[in-house]
């Protein structure tokens, strides 16, 4: 049954960054899953990064049209995904802030379930869920991420790999900002962020549903080889380790299976990732 009260006393936003490659069709999808919730958003926060081909701005227009709590912030500039949460994060008005990607689809009663946990648990500064992955049709998934759900178990996986689902989360934003809200600073935002909540203490939990489909494709894995990502994730794992969060095995450990990760073959890497990191939470 839907609670619909929930939305009387914990309002929240949604932030969003798109950028000159996403694809118009797929935004329409997305930002259609966003508002057909059983709990809808009070607000969309839609930030342009950078200069957008018309085909895209047309699309955004459509959505300013059919959607009066969209708001969209062009920016002049690409300035990354970092920098483009920070400006939609700071110009939420909501007291919780959601996030969502641009080519994703959101479970309908994905907030719903979301924001029950901080109804029943004020302590909880930040909710995520699980994901489920698709190639071309929605239905044609192929893939999920499954994490563990309560505190201690996301905080002993954040010491080597990363115990949320980035699409997934929704954040009180008293302490999204008392950690220094989103930054460019690191290409790991996320995880750049993760890891200073839990710096403060942040009380993060996982709901055991899928919230999200997410959509994928050939070269997901691909990307996630070279030395400039194994350096993004290792420039995190240091920033832990100085402010006390790892300790120096732990970060001895992440340098050799992150180097290892990276060097493998794409086949190799794809198949670390679906059968022993997507499923292994302990």
């Amino acid at each position: 049954m839907s609670d619909n009260t929930i939305n009387d006393k914990l309002r929240f936003s949604v932030a969003m960054s798109i950028y000159k490659n996403d694809d118009p069709g797929y935004l329409r999808t997305a930002i259609r899953s966003t508002y057909e919730q059983t709990l809808p958003p009070a607000e969309v926060v839609m930030v342009g990064d950078g200069p957008l081909p018309e085909a895209l701005t047309a699309v955004v227009r459509e959505l300013e049209q059919q959607y009066p709590t969209l708001r969209f912030l062009p920016q002049a500039v690409n300035r990354g995904l970092g920098e483009a949460l920070r400006v939609a994060c700071e110009n939420c008005r909501c007291d919780y802030i959601a996030r969502m990607d641009s080519d994703d689809i959101c479970l309908p009663d994905r907030f719903e379930k979301q924001m029950r946990v901080f109804r029943e648990d004020p302590d909880v500064g930040m909710v995520g869920g699980m994901i489920t992955e698709f190639v071309g049709d929605p239905k044609n998934v192929v893939d999920s991420r499954i994490l563990p759900c309560d505190n201690a178990g996301i905080y002993r996986m954040m010491r080597t790999r990363c115990g949320v689902n980035h699409v997934t989360v929704i954040i009180r934003k008293a302490d999204l900002m008392a950690a220094g809200n989103y930054s460019g600073r690191f290409r790991q935002e996320d995880f750049y962020l993760w890891a200073r909540l839990m710096k403060n203490r942040v009380k993060i939990r996982n709901i055991s549903d899928v919230v999200v489909n997410v959509r994928s494709g050939a070269d997901q894995f691909a990307r996630r080889g070279g030395m400039s990502y194994f350096r993004e994730h290792m420039r995190v794992f240091r920033y832990m380790r100085d402010e006390g969060l790892i300790s120096y095995p732990v970060l001895l450990q992440n340098y050799v299976l992150r180097f290892a990760q990276v060097a493998f073959p794409t086949r190799l890497r794809t198949w670390v990732y679906q059968h022993l990191l997507r499923h292994s939470h302990r």
